[in-house]
């Protein structure tokens, strides 16, 4: 009969053991996982080791404060250079005051920023069944626009819906429902997308029918806008690449067509080749040569805030369409580099989101963040051609801050998707659920 010392001796290693063989499990476990995550965060390769446990931002802080950035230095920008027509004898009915746009600036960006925080709480997933849904509001928006006594005229254009606070402007939210339609398009037509004409047939009479609602305004800047961010996505989406470029030709030949055949539109493509000539300087190439002259004035490093001349009731739409033009006079092509670089920064960051959710799998999700991409970098790009003498004159504005309350609106509940994505794939990348 054993004591309990003896006994003692050979109960311990059998504890022991057992313990050793429960880490050597959890141990094999650790070895079997992927050293590697598929995707990249924030930029750079993201490795998950044993000593190194997974932490993850909830969202793309540097996107945000990039996003922040821009909307400060539009508020800034509006102020200044819509701080005299108060004074302009064309105002003179309105009694602006020296603050009444950029209030209503501050006001526009307050109330997109909220609908932003609204709109990062619904999840992708929503948004891909109700995208279809909200494409038909945004055509039935267009077509009320257009009905007398109910769209408003400016500038002979009937391109808003007064809604008191500010005029919304439908082709704006077009942008964004063609953003997910398409997305969510291209997602339940997979299984076709090698077969060129059934994938792309019916997304080009959406776009059919969006551009001679918006051709109808006018607003053929919106159109093209549109059209780009539909063709980038089917082509993003894998539709098969040579007969994607054959339909690109077609759309700049159709374009083409549609200037040729609008005598006011070559009106504006001549101006735009000879703004200080004689017969366009006082006509369709106003615009264009003044804010050439505040660029010019602006040389390096700018005549300084709020030392504009050309805002001085010499640049129409200077708090608008050619914002950028008063800010290249007051910060010179220092300034003009460094908004060039904020934007292409966000585009990049913004297609790299999609890029991450595309290779976990969530191709709307993906699809959308690229979709937000192009139509941001691509209306930037617009927008800064123009006020550079690179394009003809559109009336686009420049995205996060140039004035405008329903460009607002959409832009940032755009970008809040693009977060709302990117917020997505953390959670997947940390082994959560969506």
């Amino acid at each position: 009969m054993s004591s309990p010392a003896a006994a003692t001796p050979n109960a311990r290693p059998g504890f022991l053991s057992g313990l050793s063989g429960l880490f050597g499990r959890a141990r094999r476990g650790m070895d079997a996982l992927p050293m590697h995550l598929p995707v990249r965060l924030g930029g750079s390769d993201f490795t998950q080791t044993k000593a190194a446990p997974v932490r993850v931002l909830g969202f793309d802080q540097a996107m945000l404060w990039v996003i922040v950035a821009l909307l400060a230095w539009g508020l800034v920008m509006v102020y200044s250079a819509s701080i005299a027509l108060g004074d302009n004898p064309r105002f003179a009915r309105a009694n602006y005051g020296q603050g009444f746009f950029v209030l209503r600036h501050g006001a526009f960006i307050a109330i997109a920023f909220v609908s932003g925080l609204l709109a990062f709480q619904v999840p992708m997933r929503q948004w891909e069944r109700i995208a279809p849904w909200l494409f038909i509001v945004s055509i039935l928006l267009l077509v009320l626009v257009l009905i007398p006594h109910i769209g408003r005229v400016v500038n002979g254009a009937r391109r808003w819906l007064p809604l008191g606070l500010m005029n919304f402007q439908p082709s704006e939210l077009a942008k964004l429902a063609m953003v997910l339609y398409a997305s969510s398009y291209m997602v339940r037509k997979m299984e076709i997308k090698e077969r060129f004409f059934r994938a792309v047939i019916p997304m080009a009479l959406a776009v059919v029918v969006v551009g001679m609602l918006l051709l109808a305004e006018p607003d053929m800047g919106a159109f093209v806008v549109i059209a780009v961010i539909a063709m980038g996505i089917l082509f993003l989406g894998g539709v098969n690449a040579r007969m994607f470029f054959l339909i690109a030709a077609l759309v700049v030949v159709a374009f083409a067509i549609m200037v040729a055949a609008s005598p006011w539109r070559r009106e504006r493509i001549f101006a735009y080749l000879d703004p200080f000539s004689e017969e366009h300087a006082l006509g369709k190439g106003y615009q264009l040569s003044h804010a050439l002259i505040a660029i010019g004035r602006g040389e390096i490093f700018g005549v300084g805030l709020g030392g504009s001349v050309e805002k001085l009731h010499w640049l129409p739409e200077a708090h608008t369409d050619f914002l950028l033009a008063v800010l290249g006079e007051e910060f010179g092509l220092v300034g003009l580099l460094l908004i060039i670089c904020l934007f292409f920064w966000l585009t990049r960051r913004i297609m790299h989101i999609g890029r991450q959710a595309i290779a976990l799998d969530r191709v709307f999700a993906g699809l959308v963040a690229q979709g937000v991409g192009i139509w941001m970098g691509f209306q930037a790009f617009i927008n800064v051609g123009v006020n550079l003498g690179a394009l003809p004159t559109k009336g686009l504005g420049l995205p996060l801050m140039s004035f405008g309350g329903s460009a607002m609106l959409l832009n940032l509940i755009a970008l809040a998707l693009v977060l709302r994505v990117d917020y997505e794939n953390r959670v997947l990348m940390r082994g959560g659920r969506v």
